[in-house]
């Protein structure tokens, strides 16, 4: 297995731990609510938002070549026989 497989087992191993020790009630101030929640959800909740942001993140950016641009279109064959000369065609033919 490759080190970043093997991280990734060994933390979410680590999270799991954590979460099962917690699981006493707390009180949750919500802006307008408060209300009694295991901190098992609480804490099970954050981490998984954690993860979303931290891939929407460090995913791969999306990058222009410079062969994309639409200003310099690539030359066609039939293009060719319009640049060269009429000693080059006549030796051509």
């Amino acid at each position: 297995m490759r080190t970043k497989t093997i991280f990734i087992i060994i933390f979410t191993v680590l999270i799991t731990i954590f979460l099962m020790i917690n699981t006493d009630v707390v009180e949750f101030n919500f802006i307008f609510v408060k209300k009694e929640i295991s901190k098992l959800l609480v804490v099970g909740i954050c981490t998984f938002i954690g993860f979303i942001l931290g891939y929407w993140v460090g995913r791969p950016k999306v990058t222009v070549s410079s062969y994309d641009k639409k200003e310099n279109p690539q030359v066609k064959p039939e293009d060719h026989k319009k640049i060269i000369s009429d000693e080059d065609r006549d030796y051509i033919s």
